[in-house]
């Protein structure tokens, strides 16, 4: 396991190890072999599934080649990672030379060479993945959590929410978006479905109370009701009509999913219909488009985006 470890990290196909220096490096760990214990200790290898190829010559090289990951998913990892905000710039740093490794020592220094600085900002909360392991074990376990939860103000100094009184909700799930990184649980105490960003959430702890059973969580539908929102933010639930240029097509499958049913409308129109939470960042992206995108149905939410937009008018007369 030695030999895979040693060839695994820092050998590949342009950089094969011979005999001789496999034979040295293994010395340093106190291991002294031959060459034929050497052969026949890879061979094993290879007849266990490491697969390790080698090159044949006066003293042959050997090189790994299949990983757990191919380098173009290696890179996507890498592009995640720097471009999450909620992963503070010491964990980045800390990730992208893990994840660079998956690769080997030879193509990890120079991926990192290549990795492109987004410059975004980056949280400051390292406890973030002390939260994370929290929530999930509490899924696991089917316990509520109780934390503190915070905004910043003005000079950026935390400012805990409820005078620093403790959350108590049951953890569903934890969700990616709008570059940031929610925990999806139900509030017993207003009988709903709540969402808060992990990376203000502080002191979570796992509660010995198991999670409450009611009809709501049972029901929930993650993928549905992650469609459904606009920047994380609630609203009453609709099944909204809109009128859309064809223009349009790829900005509503990026939306609401390749599910939603689009048929073809007036002229160079299109009608969909689509369930969605009502909130103020849904009705900012029925304006969004300009005279592209109009709601048709139901008024009460045609009302609504007309009372948004006479809204955002009145601060500029």
């Amino acid at each position: 396991m030695k030999i895979w470890e040693i060839l695994n990290r820092e050998t590949d196909e342009c950089h094969p190890m011979s005999t001789a220096t496999l034979t040295a490096r293994l010395a340093k760990f106190g291991i002294e072999v031959d060459r034929k214990i050497l052969y026949s200790d890879i061979k094993l290898l290879n007849d266990c599934g490491y697969e390790i190829k080698h090159n044949r010559a006066i003293s042959n090289e050997y090189y790994v080649v299949d990983r757990s990951f191919d380098i173009p998913e290696i890179r996507v990892l890498m592009d995640a990672v720097q471009a999450a905000n909620f992963i503070t710039a010491k964990k980045t740093n800390g990730f992208i030379s893990r994840i660079a490794q998956l690769a080997g020592d030879k193509k990890a220094e120079v991926m990192k060479k290549n990795t492109v600085e987004f410059h975004i900002p980056k949280s400051d909360n390292e406890k973030i993945f002390y939260n994370v392991d929290a929530i999930g074990s509490a899924i696991e376990q089917g316990r509520q959590i109780s934390f503190l939860y915070f905004d910043y103000d003005i000079k950026h100094q935390r400012v805990y929410r409820k005078d620093k009184r403790r959350y108590i909700v049951n953890p569903l799930s934890t969700v990616f978006s709008m570059d940031n990184y929610y925990l999806m649980c139900y509030d017993d105490k207003h009988s709903g479905i709540g969402h808060y960003r992990i990376d203000r959430m502080d002191d979570v702890q796992i509660s010995e109370k198991h999670v409450t059973k009611s009809e709501e969580v049972n029901k929930f539908d993650l993928s549905r009701h992650k469609r459904a929102l606009f920047g994380m933010f609630n609203g009453e639930d609709a099944q909204v009509t809109f009128r859309a240029d064809k223009s349009l097509v790829d900005h509503i499958f990026d939306r609401f999913g390749d599910d939603v049913h689009i048929i073809q409308g007036e002229g160079n129109m299109v009608v969909f219909t689509a369930d969605v939470q009502i909130s103020k960042p849904f009705l900012g992206w029925c304006c969004s488009f300009g005279n592209l995108l109009k709601v048709t149905s139901p008024q009460l939410v045609v009302e609504g985006v007309k009372a948004y937009a006479t809204e955002v008018i009145s601060q500029y007369k």
